[in-house]
């Protein structure tokens, strides 16, 4: 689909824009956002949130603005106090010790990241050690590893690390994944560790999300079209930081960005067609800015590539969802 072009200019030189779709906000980062937005509305600030709510700085700082405290750990919030619990997921004992101390918390964590954390209960009740392939130190690995008692998961991070991880012998396994994860290298590891491990048990859906899938996928159409991709996000989101692997893996230059304000103009020198996506956790208006802050330099055309269409709404937590919401 072809979008309205900006106003001609001869003085600026053309560029071409091809717009992935889809990009930006998936189901859970809208649930997540809302969350914080009906805590603050109900109760009031200040709403505690542990941990960045979403991977996007933009997004941390409109809920500030708002009234929203974001904490490392929840020993920085007062007892009596509304919590909430990022999307990525928490360990077990993070609720735990919120009910400990009195708090009220409300857990946004995304639905598709809670599915893997019951496959992780389930896999563990049945005697099965589980290998999974994550990224450490990552929020949504960390959040999942806490849900099994200690050494009942061992985290690969590569097809290395699945070449060397070693299991004893007549040990019972499975293997589970982060859900932002590279498709085309996760499933490289997969296929590794049944290799190794025949008898492995995997889910029996896939555990990378439906929206990173479709970003990685909308990325691959554009990216052959393209003389550079940028890729709208923070640096400690797994899924935009994979976008750009995704661009790179095309034989496309891509480079990760945070606001407008941050493009070097030099990276276009010579660029006719540019590819722009959004991670998930970035909203819409980000993109708008970046195009309006390129139009001020370039003739701008714009086109829409579209690859999927989304529909996927995750309701909200019963205590905070309206009762539209709830039926």
């Amino acid at each position: 689909m072809t979008l309205p072009m900006t106003e001609q200019n001869p003085s600026r030189p053309p560029l071409h824009i091809l717009l992935a779709a889809p990009r930006g906000f998936c189901a859970g980062v809208d649930r997540a956002i809302q969350i914080v937005e009906q805590a603050l509305e109900r109760h009031g600030a200040p709403v505690y949130v542990r941990h960045e709510i979403v991977h996007n700085r933009f997004v941390v700082d409109s809920l500030k603005a708002r009234g929203a405290i974001f904490v490392d750990e929840l020993d920085e919030v007062p007892a009596g106090a509304h919590v909430v619990f990022s999307a990525h997921g928490v360990p077990k004992s993070v609720p735990v010790d919120a009910e400990s101390r009195g708090l009220s918390y409300f857990d946004a964590t995304c639905p598709l990241v809670s599915k893997v954390h019951r496959q992780a209960e389930r896999q563990v009740e049945a005697g099965r050690h589980i290998i999974f392939v994550g990224h450490r130190g990552h929020p949504e690995v960390i959040g999942t590893f806490g849900q099994v008692p200690q050494g009942a998961m061992t985290l690969v991070e590569t097809v290395e690390d699945a070449e060397a991880v070693q299991i004893a012998d007549g040990t019972d396994l499975a293997f589970l994944t982060q859900t932002t994860l590279s498709v085309d290298d996760t499933a490289d590891i997969v296929a590794t560790l049944q290799r190794r491990f025949p008898g492995i048990t995997g889910p029996k859906g896939e555990d990378i999300c439906y929206a990173t899938s479709n970003r990685q996928a909308a990325v691959k159409a554009i990216a052959g079209r393209c003389d550079l991709v940028l890729v709208i996000g923070a640096p400690n989101s797994s899924n935009s930081l994979r976008l750009v692997e995704v661009a790179e893996r095309s034989g496309t230059p891509a480079r990760l960005v945070q606001r407008a304000e941050d493009i070097d103009f030099v990276w276009l020198d010579g660029v006719g067609t540019l590819g722009i996506t959004a991670g998930a956790s970035a909203p819409e208006i980000l993109v708008r800015q970046f195009i309006t802050h390129i139009s001020g330099r370039f003739d701008v055309r714009e086109e829409q590539v579209v690859t999927a269409e989304e529909s996927i709404i995750f309701k909200l937590p019963r205590e905070l969802a309206t009762r539209a919401d709830a039926a």
